[in-house]
């Protein structure tokens, strides 16, 4: 069967994404419309100091009392001129801000429900990789949202030949040498590998607790900090992070007794200093040093209510502090945006800055 599979078949699917509904983060909010208004004068958490930074919230970033973001249930990049791009279950799927928050305008309103991105620059033209959860596919876009192609259902795995239906696509992460690798995450747990020319080379994973398995392969990203580029994995249930070669063969379980990692982001810093930075869906962002050590964590929130809890009303946030992170990732300098997974839609912004030593 060829790899996109008839979208009539898919329409059940796709219509109860867009009606927001997803049972995966087993909310007891569900996807209702929490109400309340945002106190941007509420007291910001302190900055946080771990190693040789201090980490400050911006309080009320992306918030505009004129929009209604929506549900945010997806990621979070900056892309080349340093905006900020994340995904929506709206119609508006792709949102844009400049760095200060200001909204700018919205991409790729035919893909609502994109659940991860990936930017990458080919022959020096940017693009967008992502992982249309709702559509049960992959798309390429340009910078303006105009679509590339589309890569559906795997069926050349012989992962699905049961049921098409089961693959859910969470993320996407391209290999330098232009190999695709796709988690279905909330499906099988396996992560799909592909050509460049979008040919079907491989799968591995599949469903266990066992080095090289998943229970809910959520996020990943490409790490190409090191001799060889790694695939890096958030394992949410089993609440872990693996590392991967390129082949799929398992390297390592670098951090455990996570939160329900969702996803991770990499910065470089100009001095080659590398940092990552892990959405734990449970009200935690951990920091990790270049060699994946623990410093320390953003946005903890002590009230467990919160955690996981998409139904938590603006009248109940306080900057600063998280409830449900779901996507992550750093600008240029290394500050710091995060996504909680919430029906009304939030992103917080921590600044990162250097602190003078003696």
């Amino acid at each position: 069967m060829n790899r996109t599979y008839a979208a009539f078949a898919l329409f059940p699917f796709l219509l109860a994404g867009l009606l927001g509904f997803h049972r995966d983060h087993e909310s007891p909010a569900g996807a209702e419309q929490p109400s309340g208004e945002y106190a941007p004068d509420g007291k910001p958490a302190d900055p946080v100091i771990l190693g040789p930074d201090r980490w400050s919230v911006v309080p009320g970033w992306g918030q505009n009392s004129d929009m209604t973001i929506g549900n945010t249930h997806g990621g979070v990049m900056v892309d080349h001129e340093g905006r900020v791009l994340y995904n929506t279950d709206t119609e508006r799927s792709i949102l844009i801000h400049d760095a200060d928050g200001a909204f700018i305008g919205s991409l790729a309103g035919r893909f609502p429900g994109i659940h991860g991105m990936q930017l990458r620059i080919e022959d020096e033209v940017p693009y967008i990789y992502a992982a249309h959860l709702h559509g049960k596919q992959i798309v390429k876009l340009r910078m303006d949202g105009t679509h590339v192609w589309t890569l559906g259902v795997p069926m050349e795995s012989g992962k699905y030949d049961d049921d098409p239906n089961a693959y859910n696509p969470t993320a996407i992460a391209v290999a330098p040498d232009g190999r695709i690798y796709v988690a279905d995450g909330y499906g099988r747990n396996w992560i799909h590998v592909f050509s460049p020319e979008l040919r079907y080379l491989k799968s591995f994973g599949g469903r266990g607790g066992g080095d090289g398995e998943f229970v809910t392969c959520h996020g990943m990203i490409m790490d190409d900090s090191g001799a060889e580029p790694l695939l890096v994995v958030c394992d949410r249930e089993n609440r872990r992070v693996q590392r991967f070669t390129l082949e799929g063969e398992h390297l390592d379980t670098p951090v455990t007794g996570l939160r329900r990692p969702c996803s991770i982001a990499m910065w470089e810093g100009a001095d080659g200093r590398h940092l990552y930075a892990i959405a734990e869906l449970e009200g935690r962002v951990t920091l990790l040093d270049g060699d994946m050590k623990v410093l320390g964590h953003l946005g903890d929130n002590a009230d467990s209510s919160h955690w996981a809890n998409n139904g938590v009303a603006p009248d109940a946030w306080r900057p600063g502090i998280t409830t449900a992170p779901h996507g992550v990732g750093f600008d240029g300098d290394g500050s710091l945006y995060v996504q909680d997974w919430n029906a009304n839609g939030r992103i917080h912004k921590f600044v990162r800055s250097s602190i003078a030593r003696p």
